[in-house]
């Protein structure tokens, strides 16, 4: 069964990005390499700050949906507490 990911990588710049994917290494790569989404080819290299997993596409789609409505306050506690 395939993983699909929803993830939250720092920028350079310090904001958060959020997104989902069913490859995180290659994500991660894609981002630093200039090849990801339009928002962190500014701000590399970016740094994995968090992932959760899920078994469908739908369901990482979905928690990345919720997640970035979320303020950078509620992100950064996920982070946090995701670390502790």
């Amino acid at each position: 069964m395939a993983s699909n990911y929803m993830y939250i990588v720092k920028c350079r710049d310090g904001t958060l990005y959020t997104g989902w994917t069913n490859d995180l290494a290659g994500r991660i790569e894609a981002h630093n390499a200039g090849k990801g989404a339009k928002y962190t080819k500014s701000r590399r290299p970016v740094e994995l700050a968090y992932y959760e997993t899920f078994g469908t596409r739908e369901e990482a789609m979905s928690r990345e949906y919720h997640v970035k409505r979320m303020t950078r306050s509620k992100k950064l506690e996920l982070i946090h507490n995701k670390s502790s």
